[in-house]
C-alpha cells in the first residue's frame, strides 16, 4: 500500500508568517501549487495558505444570516465568523489569512487515510511530517497521479 512518503513532494515551498499575501500568490501561480506551508524561523509549521485563503480577498462581505423570533433576531452566523472572514478578506500578511494549526500526516500514512481526509475536510495541500519536521507536501495532484499508475498496471 501506498503511503505519505511514497506520494509527496519532497522539493517544498514554504512561507513565514509575515511573508506578503501578494508573495504567496505569486509563488502559488509560479510554482503551480495550490497551498504553501507557513513556517517559523525554526521551521515548524503554524499554518497553510491555499488558494481559496486569498482569493477569500476578491469576495464580498458576508452579510451576518438571522431569523426574527417574536419579535427579536437571532444571528445564525457567530461574531467570530464574521470577524474571521473580514480578516482574511483584508489579509496583507500570510498570518492573516493562513489557516493556524492544518491538518498534517506522518511519512507512514496510507493513501486511503490521506483521500479520505482530503475529501473530507477539503484540504488542497497536506504537510507531511517526520517527528514533527515538515519534509513534504501532499497536494491532489499528487493523489491523482497514483490513480495513473494504477492505469498502467492494468
Amino acid at each position: 500500500m501506498l503511503k505519505a512518503k511514497d506520494i509527496m513532494t519532497r522539493e517544498i515551498v514554504t512561507v513565514y508568517p509575515d511573508t506578503e499575501v501578494v508573495q504567496a500568490a505569486k509563488l502559488m501561480l509560479d510554482k503551480h501549487i495550490s497551498g504553501l506551508p507557513v513556517i517559523d524561523k525554526e521551521g515548524h509549521v503554524k499554518g497553510i495558505i491555499c488558494q481559496s485563503d486569498l482569493m477569500a480577498q476578491q469576495r464580498k462581505i458576508p452579510l451576518p444570516s438571522f431569523f426574527i423570533l417574536l419579535d427579536g433576531a437571532i444571528s445564525l452566523t457567530s461574531p467570530q465568523q464574521i470577524e474571521n472572514e473580514i480578516r482574511k478578506m483584508s489579509a496583507v500578511k500570510v498570518s492573516e489569512a493562513m489557516t493556524p494549526d492544518p491538518i498534517t500526516v506522518d511519512t507512514e500514512t496510507g493513501l486511503e487515510d490521506i483521500a479520505t481526509l482530503m475529501v473530507k475536510h477539503n484540504i488542497h495541500t497536506l504537510p507531511v511530517l517526520d517527528q514533527g519536521w515538515l519534509v513534504g507536501v501532499i497536494g491532489k495532484e499528487d493523489v491523482l497521479r497514483t490513480l495513473m499508475t494504477d492505469e498502467k498496471k492494468s
